[in-house]
């Protein structure tokens, strides 16, 4: 039989993994996910991912391809790899797509939300889950500021020093600061990120939002390119991939919905 290429939806909790990719000596979930797959396919699977997360990131819709002969449905490929998975990876669905598409390069925008518990206690049961930030944290000022970020710019003062991409411009779409009872969400959308792009955005933010900054701070850290000037690296813990959007032509599932905080 001729191989088909496949793409699924891929929900995952990121604590205990070491991130996306697959390292040596690591548990990742791309690894984790490929062995489940195999199992199902009978025959080795190699992943390719819309996106790679951090160690601790987490993700409600990422968006991964494959290519099988396997003779499988759509049911039996998302309840066999399931089945083959801990808890804290699941496949949402799968569908058979046309060879060209690339769960990389086909995708024309990606979204991620970082949220945060900004109330006094901290929360035991989201621990891993969110970011606590006890300080009281002004969202409207928050969102303010991060409007400055819209548009196509060099991102050299959010961009970890271990980045790999050959330039540091991207284009952010959309952002926005909201509050929804003791969370402040921060949510944003980019044709791509630089690495730990969105976590070194939202430590900014959070200094804003303290009063510690005024809202001008983000536009300047903007054009000054400086990374040793903006505000610390924000815990993996509280970011969320929401997943990739592609062109209508592929047919595929819409993106998820960011249902937390509900």
């Amino acid at each position: 039989m001729p191989e088909k290429r496949w793409a699924a939806g891929v929900e995952y909790l990121g604590t205990g993994f070491s991130g996306w990719q697959t390292q040596r000596s690591l548990v990742t979930v791309q690894a984790t996910l490929e062995v489940a797959l195999s199992k199902v396919a009978a025959h080795p699977v190699a992943l390719t991912a819309a996106g790679r997360t951090d160690s601790g990131v987490h993700a409600l819709g990422q968006v991964v391809h494959f290519d099988s002969a396997a003779t499988r449905t759509p049911y039996a490929w998302v309840l066999g790899t399931n089945s083959n998975l801990p808890p804290s990876i699941s496949l949402s669905w799968i569908a058979p797509v046309a060879p060209d598409f690339d769960a990389r390069h086909s995708a024309t925008q990606r979204r991620y939300r970082y949220v945060i518990r900004n109330q006094r206690a901290r929360s035991a049961l989201l621990s891993d889950r969110v970011t606590w930030i006890p300080q009281p944290l002004d969202a409207d000022a928050m969102h303010r500021a991060a409007q400055t970020l819209i548009g196509e710019h060099d991102f050299s003062a959010f961009r970890a020093a271990e980045c790999q991409s050959s330039t540091p411009m991207r284009n952010l779409r959309e952002i926005a600061v909201f509050r929804q009872h003791e969370f402040v969400v921060l949510d944003v959308c980019a044709n791509a990120f630089l690495h730990h792009m969105v976590r070194n955005i939202a430590g900014s933010l959070i200094e804003i939002g303290k009063g510690r900054r005024a809202e001008s701070w983000l536009a300047e850290l903007l054009a000054g390119h400086d990374r040793t000037k903006a505000a610390m690296t924000q815990a993996a813990r509280g970011l969320y991939f929401l997943g990739p959007e592609y062109p209508a032509e592929f047919a595929l599932p819409p993106p998820t919905r960011a249902w937390f905080p509900g």
